[in-house]
């Protein structure tokens, strides 16, 4: 399935010379896509995303993705502070409380393959709106399906590294979760991607998975345009 243009008034240029190096995911926390479709595409809202995608995998192109869109807001990835202008917003139709259907996950991997490839942008930079801006979002959130988008290569997932030293927030800093917060924030954003359903104090387990996706996947090596 195909995306459809439907443009968005809310971008404006890459800043910088910056090209695509990463891709955000997203979710629209809407009660439906058609009201995710007009927020935006209202000028007013001044927000928007290359991409919104319905339930169903219905697709439409928002921006082109040589521009820069509105999507991300203030966070950082790895040396990346800017990261509207390094990087594609995908908004996925879904409200963060129920799973994402299967036709809308087969069309996103459809989409994720071509926009890595087009712009040769590695797995272990398709992130999550919370992993950049971890004090303020908690999207696309504990019922997406990352570990089926690095088994088709479309995102990492970690393996437990049983000798692992050191301090978690040092590896988390590693693997790119630089943004401005507390540790313990910081656990809380890494949580939600890797072990959305753990709680309590930090564990063994994951310093064990933060210290392999450090070791494998240390942030920006895979940034082009830092």
């Amino acid at each position: 399935m195909g995306s459809v243009w439907h443009p968005s008034p809310n971008f404006g240029p890459r800043r910088n010379g910056a090209r695509p190096d990463m891709v955000v995911l997203h979710h629209t926390a809407m009660q439906s896509c058609g009201a995710a479709r007009d927020r935006l595409c209202c000028p007013e809202a001044q927000v928007s995303a290359h991409y919104l995608m319905s339930e169903t995998g219905e697709t439409l192109h928002m921006v082109a993705e040589d521009m820069r869109a509105w999507h991300g807001g203030a966070g950082r990835w790895g040396a990346v502070e800017d990261v509207n202008s390094h990087s594609i917003g995908i908004e996925l139709a879904n409200t963060g409380t129920h799973p994402y259907p299967e036709p809308q996950m087969r069309a996103l991997e459809t989409l994720l393959r071509g926009i890595l490839h087009r712009h040769a942008i590695s797995p272990e930079r398709v992130i999550a709106h919370s992993d950049m801006a971890p004090d303020r979002k908690s999207d696309p959130g504990a019922r997406f399906d990352w570990a089926r988008l690095a088994r088709a290569g479309l995102s990492v997932w970690p393996t437990p590294d049983a000798t692992a030293t050191g301090r978690f927030d040092t590896h988390a800093k590693a693997f790119g979760y630089t943004a401005g917060v507390t540790p313990a924030v910081r656990l809380a954003a890494f949580r939600l991607r890797f072990r959305p359903w753990a709680s309590g104090p930090q564990d063994a387990t994951d310093l064990a998975l933060i210290a392999d996706l450090a070791r494998r996947f240390p942030v920006d090596r895979g940034c082009t345009n830092a």
